[in-house]
């Protein structure tokens, strides 16, 4: 079946195509046509003199057959609506108290095609190496991995090591403040989201967590990568740091629930003129000043002083509660 469409020239078929936009009758379910040097955009009708006249002067109108653009289904298409999800690799996860769940994780499987599994999260972030417990709402149940994120790729297990996709932007923002001679300490290095990009940077990472399942993806990782430059370390970052006295010139400290009871072994790790990255948990009436005393009190005990450099809001976490990050530099 033939179409009303507009010939013109590649090189004025974008102006064309905007006009077309506006007056709201270009046929977006058929697919532009390009022969030679000349473009044919579909219509939903024939145009007026009135409306050729706002086209650029070499368009004519024509007639010919389209294909049809293939209709991608939505979630919002299946279900009515769009669930609350994220994407690690090629799981997806939602809640498992969502009481569609069922449902979300079969239109999850037929809108993502990349997608394999589909789990719900049982628990908040808990215990002592901040792992969640997670069900299978559908796809082949697995809880590993490989998630790419801005030229890297982390193998990481959901159910035995921490790991989210939302603080991707966070991260590379760190990681452009990293010089090519500095030393950075990751106290909470987890799988390697902080580490292993940094190191591309930086002269060596020094990296560390208590969780050993965490510990084993971040060795993993480390080959993954082909970084040479981070040094790996498994135990409590509180007695690791003891050995590397004043070396840090950026320390990352993410673990924000916890990370004020690492002040003393950060401002001890961190060189003279080094920056603290302090992740927090706080409430919206004290986003800031209760952590920068925190930081302040730390470096007092140890006679030295920190000049705040920017206190920033990550994300919200909770109704009410925030994850902020607090950079200090250490003099």
């Amino acid at each position: 079946m033939k179409h009303p469409c507009i010939l013109i020239p590649k090189n004025k078929g974008e102006p064309a195509r905007k006009v077309i936009l506006e007056l709201d009758l270009l046929d977006k379910g058929l697919k532009i046509v390009s022969v030679d040097t000349d473009i044919f955009l579909p219509l939903f009708r024939k145009l007026s003199s009135e409306e050729m006249a706002l086209l650029p002067e070499d368009a004519r109108q024509d007639e010919r057959e389209f294909e049809s653009h293939d209709k991608f289904l939505t979630l919002e298409d299946i279900l009515g609506f769009t669930p609350s999800y994220e994407v690690v690799g090629d799981i997806a996860l939602i809640e498992a108290d969502e009481p569609a769940a069922e449902n979300i994780g079969k239109a999850l499987l037929e809108v993502h095609h990349h997608v394999k599994t589909v789990l719900g999260a049982a628990s908040a972030v808990e215990g002592e190496f901040r792992t969640r417990r997670f069900t299978v709402i559908a796809g082949d149940g697995r809880t590993d991995t490989v998630h790419k994120d801005h030229g890297c790729n982390y193998h990481v297990d959901l159910s035995r090591a921490y790991f989210t996709p939302r603080l991707s932007t966070e991260r590379q923002r760190i990681v452009s403040q990293i010089n090519g001679e500095d030393v950075v300490v990751d106290m909470f290095a987890g799988v390697g989201p902080y580490s292993i990009p940094i190191a591309k940077k930086c002269k060596m990472v020094i990296a560390m967590d208590k969780n050993p399942d965490a510990i084993h993806f971040l060795k993993e990782n480390v080959i993954l990568n082909s970084v040479d430059n981070i040094e790996v370390i498994e135990g409590d970052a509180n007695e690791i740091v003891r050995n590397y006295e004043g070396m840090g010139d950026h320390v990352i400290m993410n673990l924000p629930h916890s990370a004020d009871a690492f002040l003393d072994a950060a401002v001890f790790v961190t060189a003279s003129g080094g920056v603290i990255h302090y992740y927090g948990m706080t409430h919206e009436d004290d986003l800031y000043d209760g952590s920068i005393k925190l930081i302040s009190n730390a470096a007092e005990k140890a006679e030295r002083i920190i000049e705040v450099l920017e206190c920033r809001t990550v994300r919200s976490y909770a109704p009410h509660q925030y994850n902020v990050c607090i950079e200090v530099r250490v003099s």
